[in-house]
């Protein structure tokens, strides 16, 4: 399978963070009135460069040689923090959510778009078109 990592590249793992980022996004939104339920968002950044740090992992002759940087949870889940607080310990705000929601939505059919299309012509090229 190679063959389709390099054809597909990052963006296979891309459409998985996309996913889970609207999964989060939409349990928010969900969650909008649960007392003291904390916000979270995917570090879409984050996640990805984590990936091409061990990809090209450097090793070290010393513990202390490089700095380590913030602990990534292995989906890239953090918490938000809100504009204004709630009497309830609720993080969620709505009207950033959804915002965020419909931006995201967007990036996730752009990066699908992107994969049909690579594979239209790989499909193409086998048929010899």
């Amino acid at each position: 399978m190679k063959l389709l990592d390099n054809t597909f590249g990052i963006h296979a793992q891309s459409l998985q963070v996309k996913s889970r980022r609207l999964e989060l996004l939409a349990k928010n939104i969900a969650n909008a009135d649960t007392p003291n339920f904390k916000a979270k968002d995917v570090d879409f950044k984050a996640v990805l460069s984590a990936t091409r740090a061990q990809d090209s992992q450097i090793a070290s002759t010393q513990a202390g040689h490089f700095t380590q940087a913030d602990p990534l949870t292995p989906d890239g889940e953090k918490f938000r923090v809100p504009f204004s607080t709630s009497f309830d310990g609720n993080t969620v705000e709505i009207g950033v959510e959804q915002a965020q929601y419909g931006k995201a939505a967007s990036d996730y059919q752009a990066t699908l778009s992107f994969l049909e299309n690579r594979i239209g012509g790989l499909r193409k090229a086998l048929r010899g078109d």
